[in-house]
């Protein structure tokens, strides 16, 4: 890159640089209530244990959910069901809710029973993390920020093999990087970099 491709980004438009991580589908269940919702902003943020952070507004009945069971899944949904991820992202669960109904049985979602959560488990995507709730009071309700410490996780070993993603051969399973107003990208091939050698004085 040179100083003549590079442009100022206007800063409501800065998360954008960032927000090129995977779409997840956040699902939360309690006392038979269960919804699931899409959230770009979701990061590993420790590996041992491992724990994550996800932002999840005031207004969401996910977030209710998820705070009085105390445990949440994020779901890592693939390609083929980037209609699921606009879909779940776009209507609300709780006015589904006071109709006797949620968005798994609305529109046919299936799902699975995990190891640990409340939560029901999307079938279909490419990993699943359990985890259960770190309270964090002042960071959820100034910023929205939620931790999680992941207590159990399944991956799709087609793709997901001795720690490591590989996407060849299964353009199907890529995974989907929302990247604003229901547009996504799709994960491209991987690529290998080599440690750089110091430079000779």
């Amino acid at each position: 890159m040179t100083t003549s491709t590079r442009r100022p980004v206007p800063l409501p438009k800065a998360y954008r640089l960032l927000n090129h991580g995977p779409t997840v589908l956040v699902s939360a269940a309690h006392e038979g209530k269960r919804n699931i919702m899409a959230a770009a902003w979701a990061m590993a943020i420790d590996f041992e244990p491992p724990k994550v952070a996800v932002v999840l507004d005031k207004s969401t009945w996910t977030r209710e959910l998820l705070e009085q069971s105390g445990t949440f899944v994020l779901n890592v949904p693939v390609v083929t069901q980037a209609d699921i991820a606009q879909t779940v992202g776009t209507t609300s669960g709780r006015e589904l809710d006071r109709g006797g109904k949620d968005k798994f049985a609305l529109y046919g979602l299936e799902t699975f029973t995990g190891e640990q959560a409340e939560a029901p488990l999307l079938e279909g995507c490419v990993a699943w993390l359990e985890c259960r709730l770190l309270p964090e009071p002042h960071n959820e309700q100034q910023y929205d920020l939620f931790l999680g410490e992941v207590i159990a996780a399944q991956a799709d070993e087609r793709v997901f093999k001795d720690g490591h993603w590989s996407f060849e051969g299964h353009d199907e399973l890529r995974t989907l990087h929302h990247i604003a107003g229901g547009h996504f990208l799709v994960i491209g091939d991987s690529v290998v970099g080599t440690p750089l050698s110091p430079k000779q004085e």
